[in-house]
């Protein structure tokens, strides 16, 4: 016995995980960040009830045996709360055993989980990731091998209760500013056009310029104690000049060029995404005056270059 197997020592190991499909299924990729500190990821688009298939090999180099107190491979739906790791949650995990302790291992070994439950669809955020993926580890006395392998799940269900209706609001500052704004609706897909105007009914102070933003909030965390991350995902400038009583300026935002998710409410409990239009005017001392309105995001499949009648559908469970 060498001193390096005396004392747990190997030569490094290579695993790598393969996903597989059937010959009738053409699935579709999508570059993705996963981790910000990270390169873009490609990753599988899947859906609900879809199974998961592919291979795992695992070579030691230069040919030597692979020690090992067994091998599993695991389906895993994940979700990462980064700044209080105690709501973190591996919400699920299906497991399959590929070696007994001790085995020798083939050189692909083969896996398939069939009518897996994906019922979120996976975020990436700046506090909070959701995420599924195949996880293979090697059970090893003096600690585990363990590797990852990313796969996307989406959501193209539109939402139950979509009643059209546009928005109407008011900002205003007694006897110096009154400002009626109007969107066309409330409830928009990912690849949707914001329409609206803006109507200046009365101007008494020198406004420099105006625009809109689109805010992204993060809350985690149970009330009372939630936290909230919020990211300025657009600006969009509307007007730049002093309007005048009676003027109406339109708004026309293209979301299609921006980083939009779905809205998510109350996901495993843990966490939510809402979005905001949030409205600003600055004058000519930069003072701030501003209304926000939330806002409901949802994805079709078009927005993703899917054809019309891709839904979550039912999955080969053979």
């Amino acid at each position: 016995m060498s001193v390096a197997s005396l004392f747990g020592f190997s030569a490094p190991v290579e695993i790598k995980i393969q996903l597989t499909d059937t010959e009738q299924i053409q699935r579709k990729t999508f570059n993705l960040i996963v981790d910000r500190s990270q390169p873009v990821q490609k990753l599988p688009l899947y859906f609900d009830r879809e199974p998961v298939r592919g291979k795992v090999s695992i070579k030691a180099s230069q040919g030597k045996r692979l020690e090992h107190n067994g091998v599993r491979v695991e389906c895993v739906g994940s979700i990462v709360i980064f700044n209080d790791s105690s709501q973190s949650k591996e919400f699920l995990c299906l497991s399959q055993e590929l070696a007994a302790p001790g085995e020798v291992l083939k050189p692909n070994m083969e896996f398939e989980f069939r009518n897996v439950e994906k019922q979120y669809e996976c975020y990436y955020g700046i506090n909070v990731q959701l995420r599924y993926f195949v996880r293979v580890v090697v059970a090893r006395r003096m600690g585990n091998l363990v590797k990852e392998s990313d796969i996307l799940v989406r959501s193209y269900d539109p939402p139950k209760e979509v009643t059209p209706h546009s928005i109407k609001m008011e900002v205003g500052i007694e006897d110096c500013l009154h400002i009626e704004f109007e969107y066309n609706k409330s409830t928009y897909h990912l690849k949707d056009v914001i329409v609206g105007k803006i109507f200046f009914l009365l101007v008494r102070i020198k406004i420099k310029y105006m625009e809109l933003c689109i805010v992204r909030r993060e809350t985690t965390g149970f009330a009372p104690n939630t936290y909230n991350e919020s990211e300025t995902v657009s600006k969009f400038e509307i007007m730049d000049g002093a309007p005048v009583r009676g003027e109406i300026i339109p708004i026309r935002l293209f979301l299609g060029g921006y980083d939009l998710t779905p809205t998510f409410r109350d996901i495993n409990k843990r966490f939510s995404v809402r979005y905001y239009l949030n409205l600003v005017l600055y004058d000519e001392e930069n003072r701030r005056y501003y209304k926000q309105q939330e806002i409901f995001l949802y994805r079709l499949p078009e927005d993703d270059g899917l054809p019309k009648e891709t839904r979550e559908r039912e999955r080969d469970t053979d």
